[in-house]
């Protein structure tokens, strides 16, 4: 199903054919400041919902609000990230990726240094709010640039690379933001947010040039985005990719939301340990991306690599919902520990592999599919959250049995919805020349 004159790493579903000219990126090299830059960006929201972790306490006193009123402000944001990136995402396909990322980043600037200011939680919740819709911007506009400019086996290896970038993030905001709280007080916090978000936009306003083109811009208005989003929608393939990566993020996402209960007040283990044990799962990640991108891209094909990490994510959960059961009788922290990196690291694995497979299929409408795909990941993984803990901080079922169904379901849509088989014979994540082995 490969479209005529297309280059042999596309896959592309009857929808590219429609609206704006569907020509194919072409794979270049991109400077390691720019690399740098797109990672900065899609490190913008485990930034801004991570370092301001440590601070939630001394927030709550000095606003004189309850916990759940606190709260608000991590779900509002997260809720800015999902419902912005649907607004951003068609805006970049439509007046090209360089403006709409400036004026959000500009917004997002603006958003958190009134965080700074803000002088009670109902205007904190608020500011949150539109720090989250404007922080979408990077993360859904960095996708559709990598889009732009890479192809196949070089977008799934530049995927891979930001993840490195990406994924260093969430470990070292809430150590950055710990250490801040040691200088000032949680104002603070968001003052070296907005700091790094100043030197982001600089940084994309002189280095980070226009990557879609003019003529493969799309020039209707609410209609044409409201037609395009439902053509992605309608393509089997491409909504398959989106779920399969929505429903690894929410296994992971019930990771972030339990394991701190889990490993401090199940098992017992220190504070330092946790820390020490997260940053072990997130160096694994990183670690197998870069593997993934350096060692199996290329040779192994993509939709091989994304089955395998999704049968370690079943295969880790399982596990853990077995010893967290009771099933092996009691059992200390190691082996618990021991799954949850497995489940964690094979997220390197799923991770850069739908986000390229996915995209493979719409380059007529990248800014879009970004948008659908980041969307989708931010809904779902707060849907996992509070499951977490439906049964109270005493047991780790919960936490187990989320991520089961979870890698359960992603293997359903994966296998029902993709159905990488039917392609056997069609590229798939490879560059012009090479033919991914399937």
């Amino acid at each position: 199903m490969t479209e005529p004159g297309a280059a042999e790493t596309q896959d592309l579903p009857p929808i590219a054919e429609r609206g704006a000219a569907a020509a194919p990126a072409a794979s270049r090299r991109t400077s390691l400041l720019v690399t740098l830059v797109l990672g900065g960006l899609t490190a913008v929201p485990p930034l801004s919902m991570d370092m301001y972790l440590p601070a939630l306490p001394q927030v709550t006193a000095a606003l004189h609000s309850p916990a759940a009123t606190v709260q608000l402000t991590l779900t509002t944001c997260l809720a800015g990230m999902a419902l912005g990136q649907m607004i951003v995402g068609p805006m970049s396909d439509k007046w090209g990726r360089r403006r709409p990322l400036l004026a959000g980043m500009v917004i997002y600037v603006l958003a958190t240094a009134l965080c700074a200011v803000a002088t009670n939680a109902e205007l904190l919740i608020a500011f949150r709010l539109l720090q989250g819709l404007a922080g979408a911007a990077g993360i859904v506009i960095a996708r559709a640039v990598v889009r732009d400019l890479y192809d196949g086996v070089a977008m799934a290896r530049f995927f891979s690379t930001l993840m490195l970038i990406s994924g260093v993030a969430p470990v070292v905001a809430p150590l950055i933001g710990g250490q801040i709280l040691r200088l000032t007080d949680w104002r603070g916090v968001f003052v070296v947010l907005t700091a790094v978000g100043v030197a982001l936009t600089l940084l994309v306003w002189r280095k980070l040039h226009e990557t879609l083109p003019p003529e493969r811009r799309h020039s209707g208005g609410l209609g044409q985005t409201l037609r395009t989003m439902r053509d992605l929608l309608a393509d089997r393939v491409f909504s398959g990719y989106a779920l399969v990566g929505a429903f690894a993020f929410a296994a992971l996402f019930a990771y972030i939301s339990a394991s701190p209960f889990v490993v401090q007040e199940i098992y017992g283990a220190s504070p330092q340990t946790f820390g020490l044990l997260f940053g072990i799962n997130s160096v694994g990640l990183v670690a197998v991306g870069q593997i993934n991108g350096k060692l199996l891209v290329g040779r192994v094909g993509l939709d091989k690599v994304l089955g395998t990490g999704l049968a370690l994510i079943a295969l880790a959960a399982t596990a853990l919902l077995l010893m967290s059961a009771g099933v092996f009788g009691h059992v200390g922290l190691v082996p618990t520990a021991a799954g949850l990196f497995v489940l964690m690291a094979a997220m390197g694995l799923v991770m850069p592999s739908t986000n390229t497979l996915a995209l493979l299929r719409t380059p007529h409408a990248a800014g879009s599919a970004s948008a659908l795909l980041g969307t989708s990941t931010f809904l779902l993984g707060s849907v996992a959250s509070p499951l977490v803990g439906i049964a109270g901080e005493r047991t780790a079922v919960p936490m187990a049995l989320v991520q089961l169904s979870c890698a359960v379901l992603a293997l359903v849509c994966f296998l029902g919805m993709c159905r990488p088989w039917q392609r056997r014979g069609e590229s798939n994540g490879s560059t012009a020349g090479e033919r991914t082995r399937l």
